[in-house]
């Protein structure tokens, strides 16, 4: 019996990975990630490269697309088995997984940022228990999610208590959402907002009617991916106040940007380099040390 890792690679470029989530990649008989991010781990040799390709899996096989996919051969001539992943696939891709650790080998299922924070981690359980694959072994590897590499480049926003929001309304409604946005706006938490492009400006008006608008806001596209980023134009941030945060739609690209609202105790601070936002935890002073 092999083992299944879901890997967390963090924004997707290999500098930004934990070495554990490296290991895993490298060593894997099989790896299942989306062209893009198969793309990014290219970069380091972390993957082979696509001329490195040797046949299509000996099951079938005959394209990247394919649930059996094609084998690469490493360098020091290890043999690879490198799987697309792909939306409307996933309970194939599940499957596929199980499949595979049940005949020995270890598979490396990626995930960008966290596994565990809207990522894919979820998905697997849910299909093992669906499938009744309790005797598969299933290891999750973390990673650093947009909260994270987003509030490193803005500085120290998330010093004190914050909570993440997902504005997908695929699996629940709108009124869900609302919800926990205002809770979380009342009970002081800094809010970081994931899935922006769906109705990134109804979130800010929830939490503008419990937050002042003065409060300061970043907007971060692609975080830490740098001129990878594909969103707008590469890895961007950008401050502002929550008043003024809907007025920002060219920074808005899509499923790279993430919305970071501070509470009250947030400040601008600003030094010869450039702006950042910092949270003190506590609202703690020099003293406090």
């Amino acid at each position: 019996m092999g083992t299944l890792f879901v890997v967390g690679i963090g924004p997707g470029l290999p500098h930004a990975m934990t070495q554990r989530a490296k290991d895993v990649i490298t060593t894997a008989d099989c790896v299942i990630a989306s062209n893009l991010y198969q793309e990014f781990l290219r970069r380091d040799g972390t993957l082979p490269p696509e001329n490195a390709e040797v046949e299509a899996a000996p099951d079938g096989g005959t394209a990247a697309g394919d649930e059996s996919g094609t084998v690469f051969e490493r360098p020091g001539g290890a043999r690879q088995t490198l799987v697309r992943s792909t939306m409307g696939k996933q309970i194939e891709l599940a499957r596929e997984a199980f499949r595979r650790v049940r005949a020995g080998e270890d598979v490396a299922h990626v995930s960008g940022g966290d596994p565990n924070v809207y990522g894919k981690s979820d998905l697997l359980y849910t299909m093992a228990e669906s499938d009744g694959a309790y005797d598969v072994p299933i290891e999750v590897v973390p990673g650093v999610t947009a909260a994270l590499g987003g509030a490193a480049n803005l500085g120290a926003p998330l010093s004190n208590d914050f909570c993440t929001v997902s504005l997908s309304d695929k699996w629940r409604g709108w009124d869900e959402i609302e919800e926990k946005l205002r809770a979380a706006a009342i009970s002081g938490f800094v809010i970081v907002l994931y899935n922006c492009w769906r109705d990134y400006q109804r979130a800010i008006d929830v939490v503008r009617e419990e937050r002042a608008d003065d409060v300061p806001v970043g907007i971060f596209n692609d975080a830490g991916r740098g001129d990878a980023g594909r969103n707008l134009d590469d890895e961007t941030h950008t401050i502002t106040t929550l008043g003024e945060a809907n007025e920002h739609d060219d920074e808005v690209g899509g499923m790279g940007t993430s919305i970071l609202v501070g509470t009250h105790e947030t400040t601008v601070w600003e030094n010869d380099y450039g702006k950042h936002l910092v949270t003190p935890r506590g609202g703690r002073d020099i003293d406090d040390f």
